[in-house]
């Protein structure tokens, strides 16, 4: 079944990334085996109401079945569960979750969530992250703790709920909280990972195409906290030149002081 006909009848929003359609089709058949599922065991419950109801003449047994039907159904469900965590689910998970051998062109970001926003960090033009240190975060100035002394941290961007990258371009994140669990979602790209507090999780994915462009929502889809609701950024899928133009005026804003 083609990515199309999963629209038919499964509300998914759309997919702008390369390993979307994949993820999609893991969706897909999970959907159609809980229904199978659901559909086999439904007439089953409703055989055993009816065929062992209470009636005149008969009396309930204690003796285990001893057909072998069971075990067949058993066994069935079994691997049908091993083919899709080993065939699908597992070769899908990798397949964002273990960045791209060659990422040297990669776009490299920090992703942190803290209640209730998402901080994103980059590198600057030298492409090296500065140091952070926790005891230097301050939430008006320094929201990550970026280490003042240190020269590689000087042109590094932080944007607070706005994440931008480039259409076509792998894109790295490392993702982390600074206080309760997060989990870090983009719809579109299909991208969900827990942001967890002493970790940093790394995910990759690359957008195919930017459909309107954006702003397309960074959501959190854990409860962490009363005010979970507004925990909500938005992205931007970029053409190369409005990311570059992007990139110039947040640089132009570093060094103006107003950022």
């Amino acid at each position: 079944m083609n990515q199309t006909s999963y629209k038919d009848w499964l509300p998914l929003p759309p997919d702008f990334s390369v390993h979307g359609a994949k993820v999609d089709q893991l969706i897909w058949v999970t959907h159609y085996l809980m229904a199978v599922l659901f559909i086999g065991w439904g007439i089953y419950f409703v055989y055993c109401l009816f065929h062992f109801r209470q009636r005149a003449g008969h009396q309930a047994t204690y003796e285990l079945a001893k057909g072998k039907m069971a075990k067949y159904v058993e066994y069935g469900v079994i691997l049908a569960e091993a083919v899709l965590l080993v065939a699908l689910s597992m070769p899908v998970w990798a397949s964002w979750k273990n960045p791209p051998v060659d990422d040297k062109s990669a776009i490299k970001i920090h992703v942190t969530g803290e209640q209730f926003a998402w901080n994103f960090h980059y590198p600057g033009p030298d492409g090296i992250f500065g140091k952070t240190d926790p005891k230097l975060i301050n939430n008006e100035s320094n929201s990550l703790g970026i280490d003042p002394n240190d020269p590689n941290g000087k042109d590094d961007i932080v944007t607070l709920n706005e994440l931008h990258f480039p259409v076509n371009k792998p894109v790295i994140l490392e993702i982390t909280s600074k206080d309760v669990i997060h989990s870090f979602t983009l719809n579109t790209m299909r991208v969900k990972q827990d942001a967890i507090p002493g970790m940093k999780i790394s995910i990759w994915f690359q957008a195919k195409e930017r459909g309107t462009g954006g702003p397309y929502d960074v959501s959190c889809a854990q409860l962490c906290g009363n005010s979970h609701f507004r925990m909500r950024g938005q992205y931007f899928i970029d053409t190369p030149e409005q990311y570059a133009q992007w990139l110039n005026d947040q640089e132009k804003q570093l060094h103006g002081g107003t950022q």
